[in-house]
């Protein structure tokens, strides 16, 4: 029962002990961290830190080796620079929001879609398919497309059309469920 009320009193003392620090030296731990992260909520972080460490250590405020402030301030000034440095070693950490856009988009749409596409072509017959990969896949002009497949222009652009056309309408039974097994 003595060593109960024995611990009971020093866990008073050191909450008083805490409490003291706090009021007396508070403002200038607060003060000094906040101008050296220049972030007031840190700050109040540092100086939570710097106490707990001095609730743990009470014998190093009182071994006479200098000033509590000056021993307060130092370990503020320590668990500064261990922040500062935790902080360069790992990337910045970025808020997520539906209003922040990704740094890089994820190109898995892009990959279904042109797998998409590719699976439609397929099912064109071979001469729309031929004009279409001519003149989209490889941004070929009508002329050009005419010259390297040995056709008129006029039958390019009709390809093209009929091609397109073909395309939408198999899109268009896709997004309906029409035709799907």
């Amino acid at each position: 029962m003595a060593g109960l009320r024995t611990r009971h009193r020093q866990q008073v003392a050191d909450e008083a002990l805490v409490r003291s620090l706090f009021e007396e030296h508070g403002k200038a731990m607060l003060a000094y961290a906040t101008r050296l992260l220049g972030d007031r909520a840190a700050a109040e972080d540092v100086v939570q830190e710097a106490l707990v460490r001095a609730w743990r250590h009470p014998d190093s405020l009182v071994n006479g080796k200098g000033s509590v402030r000056g021993w307060l301030l130092t370990v503020v000034r320590n668990l500064v620079t261990d922040k500062i440095r935790a902080r360069a070693a790992r990337p910045t950490e970025v808020a997520e929001s539906p209003t922040t856009v990704p740094v890089q988009r994820d190109h898995s749409d892009q990959v279904v879609d042109s797998m998409v596409v590719l699976a439609a072509l397929d099912d064109l017959s071979a001469e729309h398919r031929e004009v279409l990969e001519h003149v989209y896949l490889h941004g070929r002009t009508v002329g050009e497309t005419a010259e390297k497949l040995g056709i008129p222009p006029g039958t390019v652009k009709s390809r093209s059309y009929y091609g397109l056309r073909a395309l939408r309408e198999q899109f268009r039974s896709q997004r309906l469920g029409v035709g799907a097994a």
